[in-house]
């Protein structure tokens, strides 16, 4: 496909922001052509940045806004009432059509407010949900949700196994993902109420590949390649992931440096460990789609890198090229129906 994908990106959201998300988007357009960056911030700032950069000016546009958007403040009023800042007019654009995505690294809860308020839901869709690639021991699966909705109803869940579904699907080319519902046990009966009560309405669903339960620790162990839980669960789940990681990383790191043994021990296996490792970069795999909107709204980590933004830009014309929207619009349609 040759169609020009056009994305908003917060350049004021984040804790590296403008320095990374302005070299992000230059990354990003002069890897993908087909790519337009609507930089939305402080021009001074932004232009500023720029100026250290080589780059097509056709691929780069500036939004000026006089507001930001901080993470401590209380999202329903900060998005009523700055209208002015980087991500209420980021997300004003791909509202009114200028713009296919958004993606921001900004305060998560205006984040999740201004998708609903400003941008809106797909008509079905009761509430959407925040999913994010998981590495698992031969891939990744998708975790959803992991942020939005901590009180969520079994309809909630239900549309969450299908969007994430599709995504799994068509944006990461597995074929009939199996869905799993995240669990303390395999057994069904075993779970809080919510899982209680969606189980069976799983079970009934015809659109999905749904296995059952799938428990924290299976995960990471291909237990599933879409895992579906209201985002409380969700979002431990993910965080203690990341924690699990982290550490083991250090030790691994800390172990190989103890000794000259160890020390020459690593000289053999360092391209292996970081091919494996590399698995475990939650950059590479772009940002977290807030999937159930109108429009492509993506989130990523406060502390991302430049290639953290790049990545996450260039997931949006994989996800504008695919039309997930409007797949999601129609299953859910004709579920509905």
């Amino acid at each position: 496909m040759d169609k020009q994908v056009k994305v908003a990106l917060d350049a004021m959201g984040g804790d590296n922001a403008p320095v990374e998300t302005v070299k992000g988007a230059v990354e990003a357009v002069n890897l993908e052509p087909r790519l337009k960056v609507f930089l939305c911030g402080k021009e001074p700032e932004i232009r500023a940045e720029l100026a250290k950069y080589q780059y097509n000016s056709d691929a780069i546009e500036i939004v000026h806004c006089s507001e930001v958007i901080e993470t401590a403040e209380p999202p329903v009023k900060a998005v009523r009432n700055k209208k002015d800042s980087s991500m209420v007019k980021a997300m004003n654009l791909v509202k009114e059509g200028t713009c296919d995505a958004l993606v921001t690294a900004g305060s998560s809860g205006a984040f999740l407010v201004g998708g609903q308020i400003i941008v809106g839901r797909i008509r079905g869709i009761d509430r959407p949900c925040l999913g994010t690639v998981v590495p698992t021991v031969s891939g990744v699966a998708f975790l959803l949700d992991c942020g939005a909705n901590v009180d969520a109803k079994p309809l909630n869940l239900v549309q969450f196994a299908q969007m994430g579904s599709i995504y799994s699907e068509n944006f990461l080319g597995v074929k009939s993902p199996r869905v799993g519902i995240l669990n303390i046990g395999a057994e069904e009966e075993k779970g809080n109420a919510l899982v209680k009560e969606t189980f069976p309405l799983l079970k009934e669903l015809t659109n999905i590949n749904f296995i059952g339960s799938c428990e924290a620790r299976d995960v990471c162990l291909d237990g599933a390649d879409v895992i579906v839980a209201e985002a409380f669960a969700g979002n431990v789940c993910l965080k203690t992931m990341e924690g699990v990681s982290s550490a083991l990383i250090k030790k691994i790191k800390g172990a190989m440096m103890s000794s000259l043994k160890t020390k020459i021990g690593a000289l053999f296996i360092k391209s292996a460990l970081k091919k494996t490792l590399k698995s475990f970069d939650t950059e590479s795999y772009g940002g977290a789609p807030l999937l159930g909107c109108k429009g492509l709204l993506v989130k990523t980590h406060g502390s991302s890198s430049s290639r953290a933004f790049k990545n996450s830009l260039l997931q949006c014309i994989k996800f504008t090229d695919l039309e997930i929207n409007e797949k999601i619009r129609q299953q859910l349609t004709e579920t509905e129906e």
